[in-house]
């Protein structure tokens, strides 16, 4: 039989023939086979009965006689289709109800007239039929949908989806663009970005116009904001950049006044929902361009300004940064009475974050202070109502500690917000001590500060005392004001005993910068009394040293000299006499200069001009206790420095040092050049280091250098072989 006709035959047949023919049973003309049915708990019975029918079916279909072959030998392929055909339609009306079983339960045997082709579609077909398909369409999450273009996906398109192509021909559109279009599209499309960041759904109406779909198209658009809407803005309102005209003054500004006011409110949003560091510096770089339009939206400032002086005071250094120089920009543009609330939540927000001070956040507070200090000094007569009742607050806080005495009233003078904020405004009427209305509240200042000294005066609050008399010294050297500073230094040397034994050793230096207050462990310690003593010893210097060219110095250092004569009459402690005999070196020397000086002064004491010219002189001249504090001062911070890098604790590690070899000039040599040396020349090497070495016996030396000499020259090369056990 052909390949063609094995391929229409049915299964069954092809499986039931034999060499000699079909010997099967034949059905007689318009009989009916009736189908089982299938009972319960007899399943092997009805596939049984089944399985004959079927049978008989294909033998009756397609081979009625034995000589089959015979007969279909003659006939083509499109005859035996044909036939198969009305066969089929004669089962179907003979039998409709196993015909239609045969539908329900078995196509192949059907439409087994396919072709092989066909019929792998045909299996393909059912078996996509077969497997389960969702009644609605799945919204994809991934970034492949970005750049599907214009692509249907469930068969009709919106066009509210933003895609590349269309943020593309936004850019190129919105540098050229002379009207307000683009920009309208622009910042709905960034509506539409945080409507979809924000987990609000998107509402179906026309009032969100576009659609952001996928992680890469609301980048995109946000980069398009930021890189290009505040120019394109600045040229439609026709502002150049240096003007500083506000928009809402210009000709344009009603027709994108809602839209900005849309877009500042989301830039808002965004700002408080981001809390990548990168992602705020470049959202805060965006906003400190487009601050001066801010000034038309007074509401939404309030709203941007609170967020940006949480960032000042908790952000990293880089967001710090940026939030100050925006929210400089935005107080310095608006005209209402935004900068009195700024400066009162600037400086709320400064004692919050300075209640702890440590290494980390001693430069954050530090920040801080300075950016406050600038703040303040933008408009004087709104500062001096701020820092009149702040101060005044802080003298409350300490009269209130003196009168009751009590722990809890002590505990809220003796702490890092009321060191910081003392710090803060030395610092701003330093700043602004010409302008007469900060003038007014020096004395208060000094006083607060004089009083905190007075409070407990103990040795477990030495270091809160260093901190106030360091900020008084230099108030006054910038200021020029005269505080008597040094009596409370000079208590130190007298009322503490120096002489007395620790009982501990401390393995590391001890430091007052992030200290108030000492534990009674850290009093018994030998590192307390050096700290106290190099401290001391310092500030008395420094303090001497910003008024060594007064004319007044020789009795202003009278006290002083006294009190150190007492204290090396007391000590027997060899280091601290030894610091404190140089210090007084150093002031009898300088007193000495200025009466020398004083001496040839002709006019009169009272004449307070002719006074100032001759310490200006002096201090141009210079003095022997300022030159040497010079250069005290740059060993010590050279020290600090180190200390706080560590850069000394490096040398316990012996790393290893590069020592760069000086390659002398070497002339060419003229003849024969040996390429490999001989390893004679390495024991010569060795003899010469040899005779270098020795100390002495220098005629030893010589000769054995002789004799290696010799013996390398009667030498040959000897090669070994190398054994493994050796290793």
């Amino acid at each position: 039989m052909s390949k063609i006709k094995k391929k229409l035959l049915p299964k069954g047949i092809r499986s039931k023939r034999s060499k000699k023919g079909l010997n099967t049973k034949v059905l007689k003309k318009n009989q009916k086979i009736k189908i089982p049915k299938k009972e319960k708990g007899n399943a092997n019975s009805f596939e049984e009965e089944w399985s004959e029918k079927r049978l008989i079916l294909g033998e009756e279909e397609n081979q009625p006689t034995e000589n089959y072959d015979s007969e279909e030998s003659d006939l083509d392929e499109e005859a035996l289709q044909e036939r198969h055909r009305k066969d089929l339609d004669k089962l179907k009306k003979t039998d409709p109800e196993f015909y239609k079983f045969l539908e329900d339960n078995d196509k192949k045997l059907l439409h087994f007239n396919l072709s092989d082709e066909e019929d792998a579609v045909l299996d393909e077909t059912e078996d996509v039929d077969s497997v389960h398909k969702p009644t609605h369409d799945l919204e994809v999450a991934s970034d492949e949908s970005d750049f599907e273009g214009d692509d249907v996906k469930s068969g009709q398109k919106d066009n509210r989806v933003i895609t590349l192509k269309i943020i593309k021909k936004w850019q190129s559109d919105i540098q050229a663009d002379r009207s307000n279009k683009t920009i309208v599209e622009v910042t709905q499309a960034f509506h539409a970005a945080l409507l979809r960041v924000s987990n609000i759904d998107m509402p179906d109406d026309e009032s969100v116009r576009f659609k952001v779909e996928g992680s890469s198209i609301f980048n995109a658009v946000v980069q398009l904001c930021v890189m290009e809407l505040g120019p394109a803005i600045r040229r439609y309102l026709g502002l150049q950049s240096g003007s500083k005209l506000l928009p809402h003054k210009c000709k344009k500004f009603n027709k994108v006044k809602g839209i900005l006011k849309l877009y500042f409110s989301d830039l808002l949003k965004l700002l408080l929902g981001v809390t990548s560091s990168n992602v705020q510096c470049v959202l805060l770089k965006h906003l400190h361009y487009m601050s001066h339009m801010l000034a038309s939206y007074s509401n939404i400032t309030k709203s941007i300004v609170k967020k940006l002086i949480s960032l000042w005071g908790s952000a990293d250094d880089s967001v710090r940064v940026l939030a100050f120089l925006c929210i400089l920009r935005i107080t310095t543009t608006q005209t209402g009475g935004i900068l009195d609330t700024t400066l009162k939540s600037m400086y709320l927000t400064f004692v919050k974050h300075s209640k702890f001070v440590s290494i980390s956040s001693l430069a954050l507070i530090n920040f801080m202070k300075r950016s406050l200090v600038e703040m303040f000094s933008l408009d004087i007569n709104i500062s001096y109502t701020h820092v009149f009742l702040y101060i005044r607050q802080l003298a409350i806080q300490l009269r209130t500690a003196i009168t009751v005495n009590k722990k809890e009233n002590i505990q809220a003078v003796y702490n890092w917000q009321f060191i910081n904020s003392l710090r803060l405004w030395g610092n701003l009427l330093s700043v602004t001590y010409k302008k007469q209305q900060m003038q007014q509240l020096v004395y208060p200042f000094v006083q607060v500060c004089l009083g905190t000294l007075k409070l407990v005066p103990t040795g477990q609050y030495f270091p809160l005392r260093f901190h106030v008399v360091q900020l008084l010294i230099d108030f006054s050297r910038d200021t020029g004001v005269f505080i008597p500073v040094l009596p409370f230094l000079l208590e130190i040397l007298t009322s503490f005993d120096f002489n007395k034994k620790h009982q501990k050793l401390s393995m590391k230096p001890m430091h007052f910068t992030c200290l108030l207050r000492l534990s009674k462990s850290q009093l018994q310690e030998n590192g307390f009394k050096d700290t106290v003593i190099d401290t001391v010893y310092g500030q008395i210097l420094e303090y001497l040293s910003n008024q060594s060219n007064s004319i007044a110095f020789p009795d202003l250092s009278l006290v002083c000299i006294i009190h150190i004569k007492q204290f090396l009459k007391t000590c027997r402690v060899a280091n601290y006499t030894r610091k404190m005999k140089q210090l007084l070196e150093k002031i009898e020397q300088n007193t000495k200069f200025i009466e020398d000086e004083r001496s040839k002064v002709t006019f009169s004491l009272t004449d307070q001009n002719q006074i100032e010219g001759w310490e200006s002189q002096i201090k141009v001249k210079g003095t022997p206790l300022t030159t040497y504090y010079e250069s005290w001062n740059k060993l010590r911070n050279i020290k600090r420095n180190k200390e706080f890098t560590r850069n000394d604790q490096l040398g316990d590690y012996k790393l290893p040092t590069l020592n760069k070899v000086k390659k002398k000039a070497t002339q060419k040599a003229e003849g024969r050049v040996e390429l490999f040396p001989s390893d004679s020349d390495d024991s010569a090497h060795e003899g010469i280091k040899k005779f270098k070495r020795g100390k002495r016996g220098g005629k030893k030396n010589k000769k054995a250098f002789e004799e290696a000499s010799a013996d390398s020259d009667n030498q040959q090369d000897i090669v070994e072989d190398v054994n493994a056990d050796d290793w």
